[in-house]
């Protein structure tokens, strides 16, 4: 199975909205960070208990 491309090209925003608005706060940033990385490891986590399903299966 192949990876899945991000598309990077879907936000919709206006350059100007994009000029004019504040920086996030570093506890923002670091909230994003945080579910990025939670969502991370359940990929992860499903990867491998579906490699070990498989090999399961093949060991039978």
């Amino acid at each position: 199975m192949g990876r899945l491309i991000k598309n990077n090209y879907s936000n919709t925003a206006l350059l100007k909205d994009l000029m004019t608005t504040p920086p996030m706060t570093a506890k923002q940033h670091a909230d994003i960070m945080r579910k990025r990385i939670e969502h991370r490891r359940m990929l992860e986590e499903a990867k491998e208990l579906k490699t070990a399903s498989e090999d399961v299966f093949e060991q039978l």
